[in-house]
């Protein structure tokens, strides 16, 4: 299968592209390069690719291709809440007119990395389903609920979008990002000694491994159409629901000699969710996460030490919004994140 993976040079697209084409897929990358140089450790083997903002696709870059995996977006919250605006025509609007695209040449699957922030407010202590309310909490939650009714619109007996909603990454990727909770935590335990949580520790986070995360994609790639059509899946392991505090003391182990430091000061958070990853399983004969968090700490610990993590590098070189600060500053982008050259 010929299969377009945008975003193919960011933290999941890297850790992706080789799964995909381990199991025999032709792959097409396509990204904008904002965060290409984000290395930890040598650089990856990209697949060949388009260098192109996702705001500038057109119909030559869906052309022959069978089936697209949508991974490109601005990706985190702080970011989102930085520039609503620009989230929202990245993350929204681009979306929807690749999509749109790429139903018009013929293009049969339509993989869209969407997220369990979908759910942000939910709190409680039952396990969130995919027909569970949606209360995303952020302008980058809201985007993927918009881009999810609006695939879902487009959905017919030839195009066949699939929301993959996945539970918070964590894992080495060589384009590393040290601005998600696991991958932060392990950073300062190294770097300082301290497990440093900034909340009260008391929200739950449904994590999944980056590898667990290519390996559901590459599933749900293959699936049969019946099983996978215009439907939500959550993406994760019930084992990995945990509380940010847990996650701390896992980290805690993992790092010798770190402590845990909660300092609450900035309060409670209200993303908290425990959600069920039944859906997938059952649609996939089965499908399991095969990390677990203390797994993950270690693999991150190890990473780090053998690469040689920097603090100026975990602050700014594998932190997103400090990346593209840097590089307006540098005016090596515009207001927009366009390029300049």
């Amino acid at each position: 299968m010929r299969v377009l993976l945008t975003g193919h040079q960011g933290y999941l697209g890297t850790v992706m592209a080789p799964v995909l084409a381990a199991a025999g897929h032709e792959v097409v990358g396509l990204d904008s390069g904002l965060f290409a140089d984000c290395v930890l450790g040598p650089r990856p083997a990209d697949p060949p690719g388009h260098r192109v903002d996702l705001r500038d696709v057109t119909a030559d870059h869906v052309a022959g291709v069978d089936a697209v995996i949508h991974l490109a977006a601005l990706s985190n919250d702080p970011l989102g809440a930085l520039a609503p605006d620009l989230t929202y025509d990245i993350n929204h609007h681009a979306s929807v007119r690749l999509a749109k695209l790429a139903r018009d040449a013929g293009v049969r699957r339509f993989l869209y990395a969407s997220t369990c922030s979908v759910y942000g407010a939910a709190g409680g202590a039952d396990l969130v389903g995919e027909d569970a309310p949606l209360r995303p909490v952020t302008p980058y939650a809201e985007s993927k609920v918009r881009v999810e009714d609006d695939l879902h619109a487009l959905a017919d007996g030839d195009f066949t979008p699939v929301y993959m909603r996945n539970a918070t990454a964590f894992g080495y990727s060589p384009r590393l990002r040290a601005d998600i909770v696991l991958n932060n935590l392990v950073g300062h335990a190294l770097l300082s000694g301290e497990v440093l949580v900034l909340s009260d520790g008391t929200p739950w986070r449904p994590l999944v491994h980056a590898v667990d995360i290519a390996r559901a994609f590459a599933t749900a790639l293959v699936a049969p159409r019946d099983a996978v059509h215009d439907r939500a899946f959550n993406i994760g392991s019930e084992a990995n629901n945990v509380t940010v505090a847990e996650i701390a003391e896992q980290v805690a182990e993992a790092v010798t000699g770190s402590k845990v430091v909660i300092t609450g000061e900035t309060g409670a958070d209200p993303r908290s969710y425990r959600v069920d990853f039944s859906r997938f399983r059952a649609a996939t004969d089965g499908f399991e996460c095969e990390w677990t968090v203390k797994r993950g700490a270690l693999e991150l610990a190890d990473a780090y030490r053998e690469h040689g993590l920097t603090r100026a590098d975990f602050e700014r070189r594998f932190t997103r919004l400090a990346v593209l600060r840097a590089a307006a500053d540098a005016d090596a982008v515009d207001s927009t994140l366009r390029w300049r050259r």
